[in-house]
């Protein structure tokens, strides 16, 4: 969403998913029961910031908070 305009994103990083995705369907291909595979949570986030959005709206986004992200888009 932060490409197309929005100002900032802190979601899952969505190819680690797929490639948990992946070990899941490996297991269940090899036998495993689906019932007893446990329940992960994400592990790996991208924090994204939006500059041009920021500045349309007039904000001013710290320095320190633009180091953190993991992708700024100008």
């Amino acid at each position: 969403m932060v490409q197309t305009g929005g100002l900032m994103s802190y979601a899952p990083h969505f190819p680690d998913l797929w490639r948990r995705a992946a070990d899941y369907v490996d297991k269940i291909l090899r036998g495993a029961k689906p019932s007893d595979l446990p329940v992960e949570q994400p592990t790996k986030f991208n924090f994204v910031i939006n500059l041009k959005t920021a500045k349309a709206m007039g904000l001013n986004i710290s320095p320190t908070l633009l180091a953190r992200a993991d992708e700024v888009i100008e």
